[in-house]
């Protein structure tokens, strides 16, 4: 075979794979949720386990009727608590949100709000996700996200954006301390906040943007666990190199799952969904992890 056929069907092969990596990026993986599951050591010695189900940036529409089942069924888990960490809207319609999250609210629950929670999805160019940190303008909010707060906090969860909740699960006193979101410049971080209560058998810090103001912020106030999500996981990976950007000032290699900082575990969920302006995602499922939490070892 001469160069230039070589050169033909090299360039035909890589064409073939370009339009195949499309198609499973735009229209097969973001279909294959997956439950995630994770142990980490942060209760009392002595302490039964606890099951904390970690969902984040559903970014749910009316017409994604899988996504909607499936986050539906995750009730089948039976979580001791449900941990949300923000971005649920996909599109502005309240009662797909309440709807998909209807179930979970059985269970003993924590949220925060991130930017797509008040802020709906914006025309742009998909491509510029991966030049940094995208921008949120300072606009009034055209979500109701006072009217999800309200509705998810009637159904027993607690809304702990720059604010606390205690509660008890399964005999653990849980100290819960939360920031805004800090890629909207919604982190209230003072002398007196983020604060967890004196005498708890586990203190969880939760916010939405996994800035490392925000979680340095939780953990110097005594957090022993740190939940976040907005990072997608990249949302785009590439094979053997991972996730290209974070939308975040977090490391490429903390885009995604359980790492720790200051010796304290922090979560980053890779979330559900996306921006129905971006629909894709490739080499980094849709997900929520069940992460089981067990006692120290002495």
């Amino acid at each position: 075979m001469d160069t230039k056929n070589i050169l033909r069907l090299a360039v035909g092969v890589g064409g073939t794979c370009a339009v195949a990596a499309g198609v499973w990026g735009a229209c097969i993986e973001p279909h294959l949720f997956t439950v995630r599951h994770l142990t980490c050591r942060v209760l009392p010695h002595g302490s039964a386990p606890l099951r904390v189900l970690h969902i984040s940036d559903l970014h749910v529409a009316p017409w994604q009727k899988h996504k909607i089942n499936w986050v539906r069924a995750l009730a089948k888990l039976q979580p001791d608590l449900v941990i949300n960490t923000g971005d649920n809207f996909g599109f502005n319609s309240l009662d797909t949100v309440i709807h998909t999250l209807a179930p979970l609210t059985a269970f003993p629950g924590i949220f925060v709000f991130g930017s797509n929670d008040f802020h709906g999805p914006a025309v742009k160019n998909p491509a510029r996700y991966l030049m940094g940190p995208s921008e949120v303008k300072e606009a009034e909010p055209d979500l109701p996200a006072d009217d999800l707060r309200r509705a998810l906090t009637l159904r027993g969860w607690n809304f702990v954006d720059n604010c606390n909740a205690t509660l008890e699960v399964k005999g653990v006193k849980v100290s819960v301390s939360g920031l805004g979101d800090a890629h909207m410049n919604n982190a209230h971080i003072s002398q007196e906040h983020p604060h967890f209560e004196t005498g708890a058998d586990l203190n969880v810090g939760v916010t939405h943007s996994p800035y490392s103001t925000s979680v340095d912020a939780l953990i110097d106030a005594g957090a022993q666990m740190v939940f976040a999500g907005h990072t997608h996981g990249g949302q785009i990976r590439i094979p053997g190199y991972g996730a290209p950007v974070t939308n975040s000032d977090r490391p490429r290699d903390e885009a995604r799952g359980l790492f720790t900082r200051s010796g304290v575990p922090v979560h980053i969920s890779a979330g559900l969904g996306f921006s129905i302006f971006a629909p894709v995602r490739f080499a980094c499922p849709p997900e929520v992890t069940l992460m089981e939490l067990v006692a120290r070892e002495s």
